[in-house]
């Protein structure tokens, strides 16, 4: 409760941060944007019903109904009343005041592992929204304090890999509509399929009464909230912007994707102050590898639809001209390390996983230096340094599935997605003092604790199993 507490604090600590931050440009930051949605039209009505549904994940279904339909019929009522005095129309605000009302029955109603597990789930749907909305004043702030962007620099640090988004970006010309449909709906639904796989691992919550130690969900907010202050350290537009139509006045030519640009002496180039800098590293590109790493204890269809959002969104990512073949190579990197201490927080740090983290942050740190300093040597060399990139890269991978290796070798019991992690043997009754959630009249009901004997529903004693 302790270590719950604390997070809260923190992550609260930041996101007040960031609103004086974001107000001090002259817009409004996470916080206001989030209580806005209370009562004003939502800027994503999916988004917010996306976050119900992780908060329900600690209901039963009859309480789900009840959720649903309290949701629903909350929206109807406001979207008659917007109707009548012609506001802006949209739905969602149901969804976040059933939420809200979640954390209320948890403080007023409930006590001990069931008001934790209600305010745990209230705040998983929170993060979710939070983490958007910090996303985008992340986004914001990026394009309003960098005034240049280094988009020459990783230009030419991609001769080494052989220009793979201007290559890509002439394949999907050659082959649109059928291509850029297809990869249109894997790049713009990856949200989606991260949630559609975060409640399969979350479904039996309800049952168990305690949440896995961890799943995909937890790094998946982590990479947006540490990502985008990267991108305040190496500001990139994009190929698209930078050399397309995308960038209007601001681009260096119109050249994407059909001629290359040079190479020689790359300098910061001035763009507009609305373009968000948003390409070092690429994030689609750490989702997608965090949704592929996620999808590998699950059935088959599962991991089929992992590896394939995980191809159609680097395919998606290169081909749009979002993005260079180096910020792909500096995701992949970024979200195995964010993956393994996102894991070791939860199950406990062992030396497989501190050295892990130190190769990814070290490579990490390595790659967007020579980005920034050795282009030109770079694209001089591609014969050296378009393996040594992908060596490297590799290095990392090598290094995340060997631990994982190693983990099954030494008799570690994973944590499988959507299944128990603790033993039958370790149920035991709930607490005389415990309720249903949903049940006002305050009847008792049995519940496995799968607690270490720490007293925190969501500990384990087990060891991680790192894919």
């Amino acid at each position: 409760m302790v270590l719950w507490t604390a997070a809260g604090v923190a992550t609260l600590g930041f996101l007040v941060a960031l609103e004086v931050v974001a107000r001090g440009y002259g817009f409004s930051g996470p916080i206001t944007e989030q209580s806005r949605e209370v009562i004003f039209a939502p800027e994503s009505g999916p988004l917010l019903y996306g976050g119900l549904a992780l908060t329900m994940v600690v209901l039963t279904w009859r309480q789900r109904l009840i959720a649903l339909g309290v949701a629903a019929g909350v929206d109807v009522a406001f979207f008659l009343v917007r109707w009548a005095l012609g506001a802006d129309m949209n739905f969602g605000n149901g969804a976040l005041w059933v939420v809200l009302g979640v954390a209320v029955l948890g403080l007023t109603r409930r006590t001990g592992r069931e008001r934790l597990l209600l305010l745990k789930g209230t705040g998983l749907g929170l993060l979710l929204v939070a983490g958007h909305k910090t996303g985008d004043t992340w986004l914001l702030i990026t394009s309003k304090t960098r005034a240049t962007v280094l988009d020459a620099y990783v230009a030419a640090a991609d001769h080494a890999l052989a220009d793979p988004s201007w290559m890509v970006g002439r394949f999907l010309d050659a082959t649109a509509p059928v291509s850029t449909g297809i990869l249109h709906v894997v790049y713009g639904q990856l949200p989606l399929a991260a949630a559609l796989v975060g409640l399969y691992q979350l479904r039996r919550v309800a049952v168990d009464r305690r949440f896995p130690a961890h799943h995909l969900v937890r790094t998946f907010l982590m990479i947006g909230l540490f990502g985008p202050a990267i991108y305040m350290i190496f500001p990139v537009v994009g190929p698209v912007f930078a050399y397309g139509t995308d960038g209007g006045a601001w681009a260096t030519a119109d050249i994407w994707p059909d001629v290359l640009p040079p190479v020689t002496g790359p300098q910061p180039i001035p763009f507009d102050g609305i373009t968000p800098r948003n390409c070092m590293p690429s994030l689609h590109t750490a989702w997608a590898v965090t949704l592929f790493v996620h999808t590998r204890d699950g059935s088959r269809a599962m991991r089929w639809a992992g590896a394939f959002w995980l191809a159609g969104t680097l395919t998606a990512t290169l081909g749009f001209g979002y993005h260079y073949g180096a910020d792909l190579l500096a995701g992949v990197v970024f979200a195995l390390t964010i993956e393994t201490a996102m894991r070791c927080s939860a199950h406990g740090w062992d030396r497989a996983g501190v050295r892990l983290v130190a190769l990814g942050a070290t490579v990490f740190a390595a790659l967007l230096a020579s980005y920034r300093w050795l282009p030109t040597e770079m694209a001089a060399r591609p014969w050296l340094f378009g393996p040594l990139l992908l060596l490297v890269t590799g290095a990392v991978v090598y290094a995340y599935v060997r631990a994982a290796r190693g983990a099954r070798e030494r008799g570690a019991t994973a944590e499988v997605p959507g299944q128990r992690t603790a033993p039958e043997t370790e149920k035991a009754a709930e607490p005389a003092g415990t309720t249903d959630p949903a049940d006002p009249a305050g009847t008792t009901e049995a519940a496995p604790t799968g607690t270490d004997g720490s007293g925190d529903p969501g500990a384990t004693d087990t060891k991680p199993e790192l894919v």
